[in-house]
């Protein structure tokens, strides 16, 4: 190697090394941790027994035993990988009746399985649109949905946070050939909700497409857990996608989008990210139409759900919390703490305490707006969260007072 290559890749590596260092002073820097055994409310990590509130398993279904044993007759019946994409030699009779399950189940013409939410998300953006289109999406959606709008060649307005108002003067004003309207349903990192009635109207009105990304309501909401839009009395019209993932209430992996035939059949002709990758595991086919069973058929842990929401909410106004608490009625509860260094720090004492509370930091929220994301699970008890609000009363008083 030359030494003009040397100097070349030295100052490659110290560009990195800056950036790196530069996230690290601003208190923004990312680590993994390592869980050791299965996903529960009480996990291990790093030899230490911890009660989380901060996974997305909001049904408690990820070590369900009925799932573990489907996955190992998936297994056994289709083997371990799908061997090639959809389109190829990877799509199997377990995928072919799960998406007919999921579209019966979403009362839709079809449905259609990814590997993920963030690649089902980006083949409809590529697919649905492209020059001279325009997509009207919330400020705050899921980076899946923003990312999906960059790569595309149509233009983007972004309204704010839920301003249906502000978004229908912007429909009304623009002359884009086509239009498609984005919104998560539930807010992954607020918890609160979209209004998809409101959105449904604008849609209809301004004859655009709407895609709601439901990963975070699919299981939790509405009759049987079908989501935003049963939840808000609506079903799936004809210029409506929903996306929804499997990883978070059902337990599992993947994720689906549902819509007419002629919707869904545009994202198998279309959708790079569908086209293009190996189809998910059959087995993993087999254990979801396990787990949507579950999903429909036990309301209970809907229910408990409720009831843990409930008494947090209760217990954090009854200890002065409430103003640092967003509006959310749903599992994920946002604890505002503005100042990344001082989320950081309650969530530090939290686990000194034995609990697993996350800190979310910029650019995950916009600055100013750290927090601890508290999530709850069908597989906690009354108890864990008596246990949570005696933890933070000491802890948030202290570092949002600063």
């Amino acid at each position: 190697m030359s030494v003009f290559e040397t100097n070349l890749q030295s100052g490659l590596q110290s560009d990195l090394q800056k950036n790196l260092a530069l996230r690290r002073s601003q208190g923004l820097y990312r680590q993994r941790q390592i869980v050791q055994g299965p996903q529960s409310v009480q996990v291990k990590i790093d030899g230490k027994s911890l009660l989380s509130f901060c996974s997305n398993d909001y049904l408690g279904l990820a070590s369900d035993d009925r799932l573990i044993k489907a996955w190992q007759q998936g297994a056994e019946k289709f083997g371990i990988g799908a061997g090639a994409s959809h389109l190829v030699t990877g799509h199997y009779q377990a995928h072919h009746e799960l998406e007919l399950a999921l579209a019966e189940f979403m009362g839709t013409e079809r449905a259609l399985l990814f590997s993920t939410g963030y690649m089902a998300n980006m083949a409809i953006v590529s697919s649905l649109l492209g020059r001279h289109d325009g997509i009207f999406e919330d400020k705050l959606n899921h980076a899946s949905l923003i990312d999906g709008a960059r790569q595309t060649r149509a233009r983007l307005h972004r309204y704010p946070h839920k301003d249906t108002k502000k978004l229908g003067i912007d429909l009304t004003n623009n002359h884009d050939r086509k239009k498609l309207i984005m919104t998560d349903g539930v807010f992954s990192m607020d918890g609160d909700q979209a209004d998809v009635k409101t959105l449904t109207q604008l849609a209809t009105k301004a004859s655009a497409y709407l895609l709601i990304d439901d990963a975070h309501g699919i299981g939790v909401l509405g009759e049987q857990g079908r989501g935003s839009l049963a939840a808000a009395g609506l079903k799936i019209n004809n210029n409506t996608l929903v996306m929804a993932t499997l990883g978070k209430a059902f337990g599992v992996f993947g994720a689906f989008v549902a819509g007419t035939e002629t919707m869904i059949e545009t994202l198998i002709q279309f959708g790079r990210s569908y086209i293009y990758t190996t189809a998910l595991p059959p087995a993993i086919a087999t254990t979801l139409l396990v787990s949507l069973k579950i999903v429909q058929a036990e309301q209970w842990r809907r229910d408990k759900l409720k009831d843990h929401i409930a008494r947090f909410r209760k217990g954090a106004e009854q200890l002065g919390l409430g103003l640092a608490l967003g509006p959310s009625t749903t599992p994920i509860q946002p604890l505002m703490f503005g100042s990344a260094a001082r989320a950081v720090v309650a969530s530090k004492k939290l686990r000194e305490s034995g609990l697993l509370v996350t800190a979310i930091r910029p650019p995950t929220v916009p600055a100013g707006s750290a927090r601890l994301r508290i999530t709850f699970s069908a597989a906690h008890e009354p108890q864990h969260i008596d246990r949570l609000l005696a933890a933070l009363e000491p802890v948030c008083k202290k570092e949002q007072t600063g």
